[in-house]
C-alpha cells in the first residue's frame, strides 16, 4: 500500500515547492520510490511548442534529481499566476476531483511514497465552477496527514497558530512544522521556533537555512510521518488503494 504525505503552508511563497524538493531529495538519496503531486498549478511559463510547463513540478524534479515525468506530477496546469479556482474559470478548464484522484492512483501504482504539495495555504479554494473543491478536499482524498511549512521571521506565530487551528477545526491531522528561511542564532526566529510549538501544540521537526540543499532531518523521522492512504484520523473520504 502506497504512503502519502500532505505538504500545506501557511500562505504563498512559503518555500512549499523548495520543501518538497528536499524531501524528495532526501528520499532518493536513501534509495526510497518516492514521488510528487500536485493537484494544480497555476503561474506556469510555456515552452518554444506553446505548451504550459508544470514550474513546479520541474523544480522539484530537477532539485531531488527525480525520474518521474512532468506530465504525471500534475493534471492541471495554469498560465494564470492566480489561485487555481480562478486561473481555471479564466482559462476554461476547472478541477475535478476524480481527474486528481485517477493521476494519483497512478502513481501509487509505481511508488511506496508520494509526497503531495498543496496550493497556497490551507484555506485555498481550487474549484467553484460545477465541482465547489478546496484544498481540504484534495487533503483528505489524497493523504491522511499534513506537514505544515512555515517562513521563519516576522508574523509567523500567528500564521502558524491560525493555520493549525483551522486545521484542528476541519478535522485535518498535522504532523508538525518546517520553518523556511531560518537564520541560526537570530534571537526572534529561534523564539519563533519556541513559540510555534507552543501556540499550536505541533513539533517543528527542522529549520531550514536559506540556500540548504539538504534537509535537515533524520531519514527515518521523515518516512515515519507518511502514513498509508486511507489510514489518516479526521479523513472520512480517502482513496484506498
Amino acid at each position: 500500500m502506497s504512503r502519502s504525505l500532505f505538504i500545506t503552508g501557511t500562505g504563498t511563497d512559503v518555500g512549499k515547492t523548495y520543501v518538497s524538493g528536499l524531501i524528495l531529495k532526501k528520499l532518493r538519496e536513501a534509495g526510497v520510490g518516492a514521488a510528487y503531486y500536485k493537484a494544480a498549478m497555476s503561474g506556469n511559463s510555456r515552452d518554444e511548442n506553446g505548451s504550459l510547463i508544470p514550474g513546479d513540478g520541474r523544480y522539484v524534479r530537477e532539485m531531488a534529481g527525480l525520474e518521474q515525468s512532468l506530465e504525471s506530477m500534475c493534471p492541471y496546469v495554469y498560465e494564470a499566476a492566480v489561485s487555481p479556482h480562478l486561473a481555471s474559470r479564466l482559462e476554461g478548464n476547472p478541477v475535478r476531483m476524480e481527474v486528481v484522484r485517477q493521476g494519483f492512483e497512478h502513481l501509487a501504482e509505481h511508488y511506496p511514497y508520494i509526497t503531495v504539495e498543496g496550493s497556497g495555504g490551507i484555506c485555498c479554494p481550487v474549484a467553484m465552477e460545477g465541482e465547489e473543491l478546496w484544498i481540504e478536499d484534495v487533503i483528505r482524498t489524497l493523504a491522511p496527514v499534513c506537514l505544515i511549512v512555515a517562513d521563519a521571521g516576522l508574523g509567523t506565530i500567528n500564521a502558524a497558530a491560525l493555520t493549525a487551528a483551522y486545521m484542528k477545526n476541519r478535522g485535518i491531522e498535522a504532523a508538525g512544522i518546517i520553518l523556511n528561511r531560518f537564520h541560526p542564532h537570530n534571537v526572534m526566529e529561534e523564539d519563533n521556533k519556541r513559540m510555534c510549538e507552543y501556540v499550536t501544540k505541533l513539533p517543528v521537526f527542522a529549520c531550514i537555512e536559506e540556500g540548504c540543499s539538504d534537509l535537515p532531518m533524520e531519514t527515518e523521522t521523515l518516512l515515519s510521518l507518511y502514513r498509508p492512504v486511507g489510514k489518516g484520523r479526521g479523513c472520512d473520504d480517502l482513496v484506498s488503494l
